[in-house]
């Protein structure tokens, strides 16, 4: 079957869906990360013919995105600070916005010489902590997630990569640092930065979201009660508070609604200064705290 005759499939298919420039970019992905291909092939060679075994692999990706499933796990994979991560369904689609936060760390430590430890909360893919194990020099890394299933694609992730970092499992609401039992051996003593991109979507905001992160995200890792919105955060600043070093900076993705209540949080827990920051979509993103 001809290469465009496919394409034109896409769209009759998808456009109602997706919108056309969204189309074309799934459509062009999908032939570079099944058959090689690069966007440009079609230019030069309009009557490229795929065989029944691609034919097949292109179909089965339309039919997943018919029915709203992210171009990303259907690849098994999603780029992020330059970087390839593996990704399914036990782990959220690393997004932008989360790069401007790691972009924000790099900037700040780019001028120091010290060793720098450092302690990701809810770590995902491991976007965050291997982002930062290979860009920064000199870096002690570590990682933590409740999920075993999040955890095993993080260390395969960190494993492709060859960042050095050390996950762990564990839960931030019930981290014990008061105690020498709740001293995970895993967790350091103190840390110089901690960062943290936790569930923060609160249950009123889904009518707002995209059915293909409602349908195949998992909701573990993006939703909190209405009631209670801020829950992971306490837990987070709680631990911060007590394991960030003198002067050591708290890092935060947030809710873009919630930046008033997050400041305010933080400075009860003494963290001064503190910023507050936009994403590239001029909405509230990200916070930053130094322990005072």
């Amino acid at each position: 079957m001809l290469l465009r005759e496919i394409k034109n499939i896409f769209h009759q298919e998808l456009d109602v869906l997706y919108g056309k420039e969204e189309v074309s970019s799934f459509f062009y992905l999908l032939i570079e990360h099944y058959f090689y291909l690069q966007r440009f092939i079609l230019a030069i060679q309009p009557d490229l013919v795929i065989d029944k075994e691609q034919e097949t692999q292109i179909f089965k990706a339309l039919a997943d995105l018919k029915l709203e499933k992210p171009v990303q796990y259907i690849t098994g994979n999603a780029t992020f600070m330059e970087l390839d991560f593996k990704v399914n369904e036990h782990v959220l689609i690393p997004r932008p916005e989360t790069e401007e936060l790691v972009r924000w760390i790099l900037d700040d430590v780019k001028t120091r010489k010290e060793p720098l430890t450092v302690l990701d909360m809810g770590t995902g893919s491991g976007c965050i902590p291997i982002s930062l194990a290979k860009y920064l020099e000199q870096v002690e890394v570590q990682a933590l997630d409740i999920s075993k299933e999040a955890l095993e694609v993080a260390r395969e992730n960190a494993k492709t990569h060859g960042a050095q970092v050390d996950f762990f499992q564990a839960d931030i609401l019930n981290l014990d640092f008061s105690s020498e039992k709740g001293r995970s051996k895993s967790l350091k003593a103190t840390y110089d930065i901690i960062v943290s991109n936790p569930p923060y979507v609160r249950e009123l905001e889904k009518k707002e979201m995209r059915n293909n992160v409602l349908k195949n995200e998992p909701n573990i890792a993006l939703f909190v009660p209405d009631e209670d919105p801020l829950k992971f955060y306490r837990a987070i600043v709680n631990f911060a508070s007590e394991r960030l070093n003198a002067k050591g900076v708290l890092y935060l993705e947030i809710n873009q609604y919630l930046g008033k209540e997050m400041m305010h949080l933080l400075a009860a827990s003494h963290f001064e200064p503190i910023e507050l920051r936009k994403d590239m979509f001029g909405n509230d993103r990200m916070l930053k705290g130094i322990k005072s």
